[in-house]
């Protein structure tokens, strides 16, 4: 079992930055994968960004490429999402998720709100 804790949503200007942690707990050495999706409103929930592990190559939906960064820190088991010049498009609930050989968890979502 894994444990994911979402942390450092909020309220942004649109043209701002913020910055999404997810803590990992539990199993972690049975994560072969990481990722943020992202659910709007009367939208299709969407794959935001992924990171390997341990190798880190990265991967991001069209719609945020070149405006959002996925990276970990393997010493505090945590991964992160920075995200600028952020859109009132990018409003959402963001969900940390780890992927496993046979299991796939999620955290609880932190809302990113971006007023234009």
């Amino acid at each position: 079992q894994v444990h994911l804790v979402e942390s450092g949503g909020g309220l942004v200007q649109a043209g701002g930055s913020l910055r999404l942690s997810c803590a990992a707990s539990g199993s972690i050495f049975s994560i072969n994968a990481m990722g943020w999706y992202r659910h709007a409103p009367g939208k299709q929930r969407e794959l935001v960004a992924t990171i390997s592990h341990p190798g880190g190559t990265t991967n991001y939906a069209g719609s945020v490429k070149g405006r959002f960064t996925i990276s970990r820190d393997n010493a505090k088991n945590t991964m992160y999402l920075q995200m600028n010049s952020l859109k009132s498009g990018d409003t959402a609930v963001y969900y940390c998720t780890a992927f496993m050989a046979a299991a796939q968890y999620w955290g609880q979502g932190t809302q990113v709100t971006v007023s234009s």
